[in-house]
């Protein structure tokens, strides 16, 4: 159960946030729920690209029984308005191994704490950022290597209030791997500014801008803790100018 932060040949922490967070582990993946904002600080998952099991979609969304509901944010804050349960921890992340193994961890991405409200309506940028990850395992060659993904809301105190939570404007995702017998990472910042109003409202169709960006300026703008993963940034080991944020519109602008 949970994150193993021995997953991949070098040891990678679950990044801890700087505020109280509620540790919850699931199959193959955790979550670190932070109780004021209800809201997921972090989340990290390991994923076997040798053993990823194509199975069929079930499970319902549900609060879980080990928090108590009102450190979570439940069905009232995605009833009758366009805003979408977005996974976190993507379904299929977790379904590897036996296919009993691979449904029940899908299944379990299914809990609201992993979970964060998104914009419902959007264009193709929602393709390219959850596509991050299958574009990452297809560079280090899925069939035979391992990849940990971590990804969570920038909770921002500016963040617009809606029915009990503030609507995270950004978020984040590193995608960590082993290259050459070393740590290698990416990190992403997805901003939805333009989808949602101040009224935490969907506002007119606009477009998601993603960016890939310094893993310590995610670290610095979190205040979380990334342990190795700052280093192992390949962004700042390839770019000429290693603190700029690089916009993307295909999966072929990601630098790895």
């Amino acid at each position: 159960m949970g994150y193993d932060d021995r997953f991949l040949e070098v040891t990678v922490p679950l990044p801890a946030a700087a505020t109280e967070t509620r540790v919850l582990d699931y199959p193959r993946f955790s979550v670190a729920l932070d109780p004021q904002r209800r809201l997921a600080a972090v989340t990290g998952v390991n994923i076997d690209g040798a053993s990823l099991k194509e199975v069929p979609r079930t499970g319902d969304w549900h609060l879980d029984p080990r928090v108590p509901v009102d450190e979570q944010a439940g069905p009232a804050v995605y009833a009758r308005n366009d805003l979408d349960r977005g996974h976190l921890v993507r379904r299929r992340d977790p379904g590897w191994g036996t296919d009993a193994e691979a449904r029940a961890a899908t299944e379990a991405t299914f809990a609201y704490p992993n979970a964060a409200p998104q914009a419902a309506d959007f264009n193709q940028s929602k393709d390219l950022w959850l596509g991050l990850e299958d574009h990452v395992l297809q560079y280090a060659d899925a069939t035979d290597r391992r990849v940990s993904v971590f990804t969570a809301p920038m909770l921002d105190d500016d963040d617009p209030p809606y029915r009990g939570i503030r609507i995270p404007l950004r978020f984040w995702k590193i995608a960590a791997w082993v290259q050459d017998d070393a740590l290698a990472a990416a990190g992403f910042v997805l901003d939805q500014s333009e989808l949602i109003d101040d009224a935490a409202t969907v506002a007119a169709l606009g477009a998601f801008r993603t960016f890939q960006v310094p893993i310590a300026d995610i670290a610095e703008l979190t205040r979380i803790d990334l342990g190795p993963l700052v280093v192992a940034d390949v962004l700042v080991a390839s770019a000429a100018r290693p603190h700029e944020w690089r916009e993307l519109a295909t999966p072929s602008d990601i630098a790895l």
